[in-house]
C-alpha cells in the first residue's frame, strides 16, 4: 500500500488505499464507503447515524440478496437484522434502530486504517450533535466527490466488495481460489467445477483502483461507467495473437490492463505490438499492487506467475523475450501525462 499511495500520492489513492488495501473481516466497510459517495456536496457537514443508517443498510440488503456471507464472524445482530427485513419479519423502524446501535461498531473506528496505521487523510470524523451521535464529513469526501474520478469511484467499491464476498462464500482457502477471465462479457469469475461457474464482477471495476482511474500507458484519465463514450477497453499487456507462440494464460489477471481508445486501437495504437520495457516494469509495479491487496486476484496472480517477486519478474521478462522474438516490434504511447504509477 505504501508505494501506491506515496509514490504518487492524491485524495484518490488514500480513498483506493482504504478500499482495496484495508483489511477485511466484514463487509461493513464497503458499505459505509459506498453510503458516502452518495452525499449530496451539499449535504451538512453533521450526519446523525440514524440519516446515514438507511443507504448504509441499504447496501448490505442488497448484497445480502446476493450472497448471505457478509461477515467472518459467527454472527452479527445487524446482519440478523438486515436478513430479518428482507424476510419482512421487522420494519423500517427496526431495521434503523438496531443499524443504529449495533452497524457501526467497529467500522467507524476500522475505515481509515490501511495496514494498521491510520491514513494522513480523513474523509469524516466520529462526532456528536447534542445527544445524537453520528460522523462529521470533513472537506476531503466533498473533494472527492468533485473529482473527475468520482464516477468510477462506487464501480471500483462494488468490485471490491464481489471479490471479497466471493472468497467468503466459497469457503475455500484463498490460495485455492483461482480468478478467470470471460473476454466476451468482460467478466471475472470462478469455475468451482466443470459445470459450476460464479461470475465475480466486472473486469473494467476490478482492475481500475490499481491503476488509479489512469490508463496504463498514457495516464490519461479514464472511466469504467458503462455508457460513457470514453469506456476503458480491457486490453492484453502481451497480444492475443501470441497465443500460438507462447504457452501461458494471456487471459490471466496479470495481463490485462485498462486502456483508453486511443493507446489500445487508436490511430497510433498498440494493437499486436510489444510494450516498450519500461512499460513492462510498471506491469510488474501494478501486479505487486494486487499482491498487496488481499485475496482473491492477489492469489490468482500468484498462481499464475510465481509467488515471489523475483521469479514474478523473471516471468514476464520470460514472455517478453518470446514475445518479441515472434512479434518483433515495440510500441510506446505517442504522449504520456505525467506518472500515477
Amino acid at each position: 500500500m505504501s508505494l501506491f499511495v506515496n509514490e504518487y500520492p492524491s485524495l484518490e489513492s488514500y480513498w483506493r488505499s482504504v478500499i482495496l488495501f484495508g483489511q477485511n473481516v466484514a463487509s461493513y466497510k464497503f458499505a459505509l464507503a459506498k453510503a458516502l459517495l452518495e452525499v449530496s456536496p451539499n449535504a451538512n457537514t453533521f450526519i446523525p447515524l440514524d440519516e446515514l443508517s438507511e443507504p448504509f443498510s441499504r447496501h448490505i440488503l442488497e448484497h445480502l440478496k446476493m450472497n448471505d456471507k457478509q461477515i467472518t464472524s459467527k454472527s452479527s445482530k445487524f446482519v440478523d437484522a438486515c436478513r430479518n427485513f428482507n424476510a419482512g419479519t421487522i420494519s423500517k423502524d427496526e431495521l434503523i434502530s438496531t443499524t443504529v446501535k449495533y452497524g457501526y461498531s467497529n467500522v467507524l473506528d476500522a475505515f481509515h486504517v490501511v495496514n494498521r496505521e491510520e491514513i494522513p487523510v480523513k474523509f469524516f470524523e466520529k462526532a456528536s450533535n447534542g445527544k445524537q451521535k453520528g460522523i462529521c464529513l470533513t472537506d476531503n469526501i466533498f473533494h472527492l466527490m468533485n473529482s473527475v474520478q468520482n464516477p468510477n469511484l462506487p464501480h471500483e467499491v462494488e468490485a471490491r466488495w464481489n471479490l471479497v464476498e466471493t472468497a467468503w462464500k466459497l469457503g475455500m482457502k484463498s490460495s485455492l481460489i483461482a480468478i478467470h477471465y470471460d473476454e466476451s462479457n468482460n467478466l471475472f469469475y470462478t469455475q468451482e467445477d466443470k459445470f459450476k461457474r460464479t461470475d465475480v464482477t466486472s473486469a473494467r471495476n476490478a482492475l481500475n483502483g490499481y491503476q488509479k482511474g489512469k490508463c496504463f500507458y498514457c495516464f490519461r484519465d479514464i472511466t469504467v461507467e458503462p455508457s460513457s463514450d470514453e469506456l476503458a477497453d480491457v486490453d492484453h499487456f502481451f497480444p492475443h495473437s501470441l497465443n500460438r507462440e507462447i504457452h501461458v494464460n494471456l487471459d490471466g489477471v496479470w495481463n490485462l490492463v485498462l486502456a483508453c481508445k486511443s493507446c489500445n486501437r487508436g490511430e497510433s495504437g498498440k494493437f499486436a505490438r510489444i510494450p516498450a520495457i519500461h512499460l513492462l516494469e510498471r506491469l510488474h509495479k501494478r501486479n505487486n499492487f494486487f499482491i498487496e491487496s488481499h485475496h482473491p486476484l492477489r492469489e490468482t496472480l500468484m498462481l499464475q506467475t510465481g509467488t515471489a517477486e523475483k521469479e514474478r519478474y523473471s516471468f514476464l521478462l520470460h514472455v517478453d523475450k518470446a514475445a518479441i522474438n515472434a512479434l518483433i516490434h515495440r510500441w510506446k504511447p505517442s504522449l504520456e501525462l505525467a506518472p500515477a504509477f
